[in-house]
């Protein structure tokens, strides 16, 4: 299955969560994964490198790894499925090797909190990145919507429809609602394509 190496490329927090904007590398895009408040604060102190003086439960998996000669290699977000992503861990070391590694199941934001302690590489399937992907001017959009409120800011040259089209999208988004994001998505395509 074709994979992409994606980056963290930013933390939103929305009325309906957090989420997790994954982006490909090379893509204009995020696919957004909404996690847990807990989940974020894990993330968000791996990524800091921020030292606690106990362990959180994400240092004690890893340093058991260490512990019995095993270390992540990678972490995949391989499926969306009925709106709920999937991903794994591949992990080697001892009797598991490149060819055959050890496969564990994870929540994406455990994965994700696990890859950001030891800087491990995070890939996405590609049928994931196009049933979730988001362009990423929706998001700088939405960035520049919010500041404009906060100012005396008059409306970009972007249709009613497109605007409409937008909020339908932001709304999908944080539903989980990826199926239809995706087709509104393509609907925006389409008619910057013809205004294009």
């Amino acid at each position: 299955m074709p994979m992409h190496v994606c980056e963290i490329w930013s933390i939103i927090q929305t009325n309906q969560g957090n989420a997790i904007l994954m982006r490909p590398q090379g893509l204009e895009i995020a696919v957004p994964i909404f996690i847990g408040t807990l989940e974020l604060q894990s993330i968000l102190i791996g990524k800091e490198g921020i030292k606690l003086p106990r362990p959180l439960t994400h240092d004690l998996f890893l340093d058991m790894l260490k512990r019995v000669n095993l270390t992540i290699k990678k972490v995949e977000v391989y499926e969306l499925k009925d709106n709920t992503f999937h991903a794994r861990l591949v992990v080697t070391g001892g009797e598991y090797t490149k060819e055959k590694p050890l496969i564990l199941d994870s929540r994406p934001s455990d994965a994700f909190a696990l890859a950001v302690r030891r800087r491990y590489p995070i890939y996405m399937a590609d049928s994931v990145i196009e049933q979730a992907g988001i362009p990423l001017d929706f998001f700088l959009d939405a960035l520049e919507r919010n500041n404009a409120a906060a100012s005396d800011y008059t409306p970009s040259k972007k249709t009613g429809k497109h605007h409409s089209l937008l909020e339908q999208l932001e709304k999908a988004v944080a539903e989980e609602e990826y199926e239809r994001a995706a087709e509104i998505r393509d609907l925006m395509k389409q008619m910057e394509n013809e205004t294009g």
